[in-house]
């Protein structure tokens, strides 16, 4: 398993390109001058969503914002390469852009407090430790913690293709659980990138059993669960070798859960990423997967 990953799975050419692209194209329509790093990518959609709500509100002053805001002027919000949101459940927004509530950036956005910061810190750590820093640096540089939870309730989290980079999560206050659920998101927002900047589009109207879901899901859905679903299985076997009491029971639980779906997928996923024409990108999925199956 120490062959195949973490680093050198998430290692793709293209994708920093593709990323740089669209910060500059977004950039070039909003005025603005934004960098070249992860957090701006992520950074620029926030603002882009957020001048196209001001535009349809006729907000002047938050127009104004989105248009001359770059990521020098969001430190305050930010922990090292990472900004962390931990927004009152009032402030979340609901439009065509997502089926989900999410948050926006915006002059108001105040800095997430103390015991926020402390926790994403932690689960920063353990994911980078465990060789997963790379990933949650460039595919999650935005994270958003929304509800508290305890261990024994359902987390939710999910990610928006219209804002790449960011991560919505509810969270408890154990920093491997939280690590666990940034990966899994980071991961979707990883394929969405690796699928735009090799060009890949996949067919609509072929489908293959999800387990996750009890139900037939399109190629995109079914190999964006097999991925993300894997790095999260990879992640909880290391960290689990350190975690005691209700976390190694919760750590080891998903394990079980998620072990015993990937068998019943093995025979689908070839079928799967044969719609997938960039060698680079089934590779990577297969080998995590593989890694899951076949653990080193």
């Amino acid at each position: 398993m120490s062959a195949l990953f973490p680093e050198a799975l998430v290692a793709l050419g293209g994708i920093a390109h593709h990323q740089r692209q669209r910060t500059n194209r977004i950039a070039s329509v909003l005025g603005n001058r934004l960098g070249s790093s992860a957090l701006d990518y992520a950074v620029a959609h926030h603002l882009l969503e957020g001048a196209e709500h001001a535009a349809r509100a006729r907000d002047a002053d938050r127009l104004a914002w989105s248009r001359r805001t770059t990521v020098r002027d969001l430190t305050h919000l930010s922990t090292g390469p990472h900004i962390v949101l931990n927004p009152h459940p009032a402030d979340l927004l609901r439009s065509e852009i997502s089926e989900t509530a999410y948050y926006l950036l915006g002059p108001d956005t105040r800095p997430a407090p103390p015991e926020a910061l402390a926790l994403v810190r932690a689960a920063l750590a353990s994911a980078t430790e465990h060789g997963f820093g790379t990933l949650l640096t460039q595919h999650a540089p935005v994270i958003c913690l929304l509800n508290r939870r305890r261990l024994d309730e359902t987390l939710h989290s999910w990610a928006l293709t219209r804002l790449p980079g960011t991560v919505f999560t509810d969270y408890t206050t154990h920093p491997e659980v939280l690590a666990r659920d940034l990966i899994h998101e980071a991961a979707h927002n990883w394929l969405n990138d690796a699928l735009a900047a090799h060009d890949v589009r996949l067919p609509a109207d072929v489908s293959f059993f999800s387990p996750w879901r009890g139900t037939p899901r399109p190629v995109y859905g079914f190999l964006h669960a097999c991925w993300a679903f894997s790095l999260t299985v990879l992640y909880a076997r290391r960290a689990c070798c350190g975690a005691t009491g209700a976390v190694a029971c919760f750590l080891d639980t998903h394990l079980r859960q998620q072990e015993g779906r990937f068998v019943s997928v093995l025979d689908s996923l070839a079928g799967a990423l044969s719609f997938v024409p960039t060698e680079a990108i089934r590779d990577r999925i297969n080998r995590a997967v593989g890694g899951v199956v076949s653990p080193a």
